[in-house]
C-alpha cells in the first residue's frame, strides 16, 4: 500500500477497512524528513511524483485515533518510509482488568501498577506545570487523595530538594492497602504520613487543613459523590490560602500506551461530555470562591487553582 497524493479522507477509511480484517497495516509515504516548514496537506514533488505532505506527527497522532502503536517508521529508498500501524484493542488495559477485590484494581499485582505516568511526556509535564503554579515551594502540608504508590511526592521530592521535601508535612490516602506499602518503603521519613481510607470520611482522620490539596483521577472514581466531595474539601479541609491541583482523565492506557480521549459507556468513540462537566463545575466553583483558575492538559485535563490575593 504506497499513499502519494491521496487526502486523509480517502486514508482512514482504508486503513479503518484494513485493521478490521488484520492486527496491522503496513504503508509507505513521503520521508517528511525531505522537507522543512511544511504544512500538512501541502502539495510536494519529488522524483517526479507529487505527494500531499505529512510529518511524522501526523502520522503518529493517526494511530493514536485508530487505537494502533506506530512502529518504528523504516527507510524505503531515497524519499520514502515504510509505516506499520499495530491493533491495541486486544492488548492488556487496567480499565477492563478483573480482580475480585475491587480495592486492589489499582494495587501492587494489578495491570495498572505496571503504569508510570510521570514517564509520559504529556503527564508529567502539565502535572509539573501545575505544581509550578502553585507555587509548591511555598506550601507546607500537602493532601494526595488517591496517592497510590506515591509517584506524585516523589516529583515534589526532586523538585523542591530533600532537605526542603524533610521540612513538608505530607499525607496521602489511597483504598489500595498494597500500593501504600509500596509508598511507605520509598518515604521513610516522619513527615510523610500514608493512609489507607475512604475520602467519603475524611473527617474521621482528624487531619486538619492543608495548603495544597492533590487529587489525580480519584474525583470521578465509582462510589464518590464529585460536587458534595470537592465543596467539603475546599470548605472544611483547605487553609484559607490554599492551593488545589486535580487531575480529570481524558484519556485510557491500554497495551503499553496511553491514548487520546476518554471512552464512556454506550458511546463506540470518545466522548467528552462528561470530563467537560466536571472540570467546568470545578473551575466556576472554585472561581466564586476567590481562585484563580487555569485548564491544562491533553490526555489528563488539569484544574490548577490559587487563592485571588495569596503571596
Amino acid at each position: 500500500m504506497h499513499f502519494t497524493n491521496e487526502p486523509l479522507q480517502t486514508i482512514i477509511p482504508i486503513l479503518e477497512a484494513e485493521l478490521t480484517q488484520a492486527d496491522s497495516v503496513s504503508f509507505t509515504a513521503l520521508d517528511p524528513d525531505l522537507f522543512e516548514n511544511t504544512y500538512a496537506g501541502t502539495p510536494v514533488t519529488i522524483e517526479g511524483s507529487t505527494y500531499l505532505y505529512r510529518s511524522l506527527r501526523a502520522w503518529v497522532e493517526l494511530a493514536d485515533l485508530l487505537g494502533c502503536r506506530m512502529r518504528v517508521p523504516e527507510k524505503v529508498g531515497a524519499s520514502q518510509l515504510r509505516i506499520t500501524y499495530e491493533k491495541l484493542a486486544k492488548k492488556e488495559s487496567f480499565h477492563t482488568d478483573n480482580v475480585k477485590r475491587m480495592e486492589e484494581k489499582y494495587g501492587s499485582d494489578s495491570v495498572f501498577a505496571k503504569i508510570h505516568k510521570m514517564e509520559e511526556p504529556s503527564f508529567f509535564y502539565y502535572y509539573r506545570q501545575a505544581l509550578e503554579n502553585a507555587n509548591i515551594t511555598q506550601r507546607k502540608r500537602i493532601l494526595d487523595l488517591g496517592i497510590n504508590r506515591g509517584d506524585e511526592f516523589e516529583v515534589i521530592e526532586k523538585m523542591v530538594g530533600e532537605d526542603h521535601f524533610s521540612q513538608m508535612e505530607l499525607a496521602g490516602i489511597d483504598h489500595s492497602q498494597s500500593a501504600l506499602a509500596e509508598a511507605k518503603e520509598h518515604f521513610t521519613g516522619n513527615n510523610v504520613r500514608f493512609y489507607s481510607h475512604d475520602i467519603n470520611e475524611l473527617d474521621a482522620l482528624e487531619l486538619g487543613r492543608f495548603d495544597l490539596l492533590i487529587s489525580i483521577g480519584t474525583l470521578q472514581s465509582p462510589g464518590i459523590n464529585y460536587k458534595t466531595l470537592l465543596m467539603d474539601l475546599v470548605q472544611n479541609h483547605l487553609s484559607d490560602d490554599a492551593a488545589l491541583i486535580l487531575g480529570f482523565p481524558n484519556g485510557r492506557w491500554m497495551g503499553g500506551e496511553l491514548l487520546y480521549g476518554a471512552k464512556v459507556p454506550h458511546y463506540a468513540m470518545s466522548e467528552m461530555g462528561l470530563v467537560l462537566s466536571d472540570v467546568i463545575f470545578a473551575k466556576k466553583y472554585l472561581q466564586q470562591k476567590k481562585f484563580r483558575v487555569t485548564v491544562t492538559g491533553k490526555q489528563y485535563l488539569f484544574v490548577t487553582a490559587t487563592k485571588i490575593g495569596s503571596k
